[in-house]
């Protein structure tokens, strides 16, 4: 009996864990999905010494090199640049070796293009996953929205894309504000894999008898605003808290300075990058999650936090108003409400009664994003692309 040949899936995204942020892990976590039922290539950037072709649970990673790339956490304008010249080449290479059912590309820009040129040169369907960022950043001079050159070109990918999809309500009303495509935008929320909890003896460093600790993870750019944070902390003193920031970023010298200036530097912690398992450990043992961006695409991480029981403080702006909602399972402020912030740290201590109902909220309602459900609503959009071909 001739053993069933596997459809193949190419994904294109210009970071892929451990690389990047967010997006990255997404499309990790579905691939480990995918991999159960197609053969699945990763075409992404490389960094310094991650190999340029590894084989991670059954996935197939293939990484080309960039230039200008300065740290793990953050791309610069050069290194997207040269990942499409990069890319092309070695998308060329993998699509003329594979008969791939579908192309899922991540972010309209950098990896729009890319997507765009392979699967039109090979007929390709392709399957367009917008983030947010990518369309979307109040904090960027640059933002796609803003500029002439970069909206034309996230438009032109959007029209050209077989299907698009925005992961969160917010980035879905973005795409048809400012880029008007010609055709209908579905909405699929990022993929999470529930983690185990991991076993170790780590402890929170620094960490003093009695404190409040929470943690905010990300890259440290103006988006995420946490210097927020920083100035809220600053209101509070006579709580005992710690901060630990997890993530490395331009931003960072900036908020070593102002949390020494507000004179709160002893109780924030800043880690700079760890790893996906440390940071699973950072989490396990913090008591809160807090992130005060000026804007979220859909923010994996809030999954990660959910997933850990953690209650959550965060801005009412952007993707995670889909699932986070002021007393049910979070505490909402406005974006850039200093005072707000700190009242809700306040509160999350104080208030024993509402931690608790936001920790067990969290952890329910985590569950309708596991990886397998969405997953899956992929594979029925390549299997309908399939049938038309």
């Amino acid at each position: 009996m001739k053993k069933k040949i596997k459809e193949k899936i190419l994904i294109i995204n210009y970071e892929f864990p451990p690389l990047g942020g967010g997006g990255g892990v997404a499309s990790y976590d579905l691939a480990l999905e995918w991999v159960k039922n197609y053969d699945v290539d990763v075409l992404t950037s490389s960094y310094k010494d991650i190999p340029s072709f590894e084989v991670m649970k059954g996935i197939n990673i293939h990484r080309v090199g960039v230039l200008g790339r300065n740290s793990r956490d953050a791309a610069s304008f050069l290194s997207m640049y040269t990942y499409l010249i990069t890319g092309f080449f070695k998308g060329i290479k993998l699509a003329r070796k594979n008969k791939y059912t579908a192309i899922n590309t991540h972010f309209a820009v950098p990896s729009g293009p890319l997507g765009y040129i392979i699967s039109r040169i090979f007929r390709i369907p392709n399957v367009l996953s917008i983030h947010g960022g990518d369309i979307y950043d109040p904090s960027k001079k640059t933002s796609p929205h803003r500029s002439l050159i970069f909206k034309a070109v996230v438009k032109f990918v959007l029209n050209h894309a077989d299907r698009i999809v925005a992961q969160s309500s917010n980035t879905h009303e973005n795409a048809l504000k400012y880029y008007s495509p010609n055709k209908a935008v579905d909405i699929i929320p990022l993929a999470y894999h529930p983690q185990k909890k991991p076993v170790s003896s780590f402890k929170l460093p620094e960490l003093k008898k009695g404190e409040f600790s929470l943690i905010t993870i990300g890259r440290l750019v103006k988006r995420k605003s946490v210097e927020t944070i920083i100035e809220a902390f600053a209101k509070e003193k006579e709580l005992k808290l710690k901060l630990y920031v997890l993530g490395d970023g331009p931003e960072k010298e900036f908020l070593m300075n102002l949390s020494e200036k507000l004179g709160v530097r002893d109780k924030i912690y800043f880690a700079g990058f760890v790893t996906e398992k440390r940071k699973y450990e950072y989490l396990n043992l913090s008591d809160a999650y807090i992130m005060t961006s000026l804007h979220e695409g859909f923010g994996i991480v809030f999954m990660e936090a959910m997933d850990c029981s953690l209650p959550i403080i965060c801005t009412n702006h952007g993707g995670q108003t889909d699932f986070l909602f002021h007393e049910k399972n979070a505490l909402m402020i406005n974006v850039g409400d200093v005072s707000a912030c700190a009242e809700s740290i306040k509160r999350m201590v104080k208030d024993k009664k509402l931690y608790q109902k936001l920790a067990k909220n969290n952890k329910a309602d985590v569950r309708k994003f596991y990886a397998e459900n969405v997953a899956k609503q992929y594979e029925d959009i390549f299997k309908v692309l399939a049938d038309k071909k």
